[in-house]
C-alpha cells in the first residue's frame, strides 16, 4: 500500500464492504522516522544529556469508519447499531390498547427506564401520543436502536416486558425480575452476532488467486483478493493501467501482518517475478 510521503512505513485498518466489493481504509498509523526532525531541526536531549533527533509517527482512527459501519450493518429498514457504539441502546414503547389502564403501563415504561440507566445502560422510552405503536417501531428501526422493549396490558399483568433485537427481529419475552442481567445478556448477544455476521460475509469476499486470470475473474466478481506480489511499485502501476475502468482501477489494499506461507518459487501474479509477500489486492473507495 502507498505511505505518507516522507515517512519509512505505513499501516493500516482496512474495512471491505461486501456489497459494493470495495476496500476502504478505517485507520492508518504513519512511521515517519527521523526525516522530518531533520527537516525542522526537532531535537531532544536523553538521559545521558545528548541530543539527538526524535522519531515522529502520524496516525488518525477516521469518522470514515461510522460510514463503514452503516454500510456494513445496515439492512432495507435502515441503521443496525452494534450496542457497544450506540448513544441509545434500548428503546421502550407503550402498547396500551384499548380500555387498557395507561397510566399503569406508563408507568411500568417509567420505571423499566429508570432501572437500566441506574445500571448503566441507555435507554428512553418514546410516550409521544400523536404515532401509534408501529410507527414508532418503525421509526426507531430506522434509527438502528439495537434493542426495543415493549410493554402493554399483558406484560404488565405478567410482570414482564416483551423484547426485539433490531439486528434479526428476535422477540423473547423476559421477566422485569432480573431485567437488568437479561437485557444485558441480550445486547452482548447482539454485539457479537453483528461482528460474527459482518466477519462471515467479508470471509466470503476473500479469493485467493496466483494468476492474472484468476485475479481479473475475481475482481470481476467484486471480491478481496489475496495474491503473491513481486513488491514492486511499477507493477501495481501497471496493475491500475490493466484494470481501470467505469469503476475504478484496482490497487493493492494492504499486506497482512500474519503472512501466509508463501512457497519458494512462487511467481507474482501480475509481473511473473519471484513473489516477495501476500498482498490483498482490490478496488477502493
Amino acid at each position: 500500500m502507498e505511505k505518507f510521503a516522507g515517512g519509512l512505513y505505513t499501516t493500516s485498518v482496512e474495512a471491505f464492504i461486501p456489497n459494493s466489493g470495495r476496500g476502504i481504509q478505517g485507520a492508518t498509523s504513519h512511521c515517519l522516522g527521523q526525516n522530518f526532525a531533520k527537516m525542522f531541526e526537532i531535537n531532544f536531549e536523553d538521559e545521558k544529556g545528548e541530543k539527538g533527533m526524535v522519531w515522529q509517527n502520524s496516525w488518525a482512527y477516521s469518522t470514515r469508519t461510522i460510514g463503514v459501519m452503516v454500510m456494513v450493518h445496515g439492512d432495507d429498514k435502515g441503521l443496525v447499531l452494534p450496542p457497544k457504539v450506540a448513544s441509545l441502546q434500548v428503546i421502550v414503547v407503550p402498547v396500551p390498547y384499548k380500555d387498557a389502564n395507561t397510566q399503569a403501563i406508563f408507568d411500568a415504561c417509567n420505571a423499566t427506564v429508570d432501572t437500566l440507566c441506574k445500571a448503566g445502560i441507555h435507554a428512553e422510552a418514546d410516550f409521544r401520543e400523536n404515532y401509534s405503536p408501529g410507527w414508532k417501531y418503525s421509526h426507531w428501526e430506522m434509527k438502528g436502536v439495537p434493542l426495543r422493549i415493549e410493554i402493554g396490558p399483558k406484560d404488565l399483568a405478567n410482570n414482564q416486558v416483551r423484547t426485539v433485537r433490531r439486528d434479526n427481529g428476535a422477540k423473547k419475552d423476559i421477566s422485569r425480575i432480573g431485567l437488568v442481567e437479561q437485557v444485558n445478556d441480550l445486547l452482548d448477544t447482539i454485539q457479537q452476532s453483528l461482528y460474527n455476521t459482518a466477519k462471515q460475509k467479508r470471509d466470503a469476499c476473500i479469493q485467493v488467486v496466483k494468476t492474472w486470470d484468476e485475479f481479473k475473474d475475481a475482481l470481476s466478481q467484486k471480491k478481496m483478493i489475496l495474491a503473491p506480489w513481486c513488491d514492486e511499485e511499477e507493477v501495481e502501476k501497471g496493475v491500475k493501467e490493466r484494470t481501470r475502468g467505469e469503476t475504478g482501477a484496482a490497487k493493492s489494499l494492504c499486506s497482512p501482518f500474519d503472512q501466509p506461507e508463501l512457497p519458494e518459487g512462487t511467481k507474482c501474479f501480475a509481473s511473473g517475478k519471484p513473489a516477495k509477500k501476500w498482498t490483498y489486492w482490490g478496488r477502493s473507495y
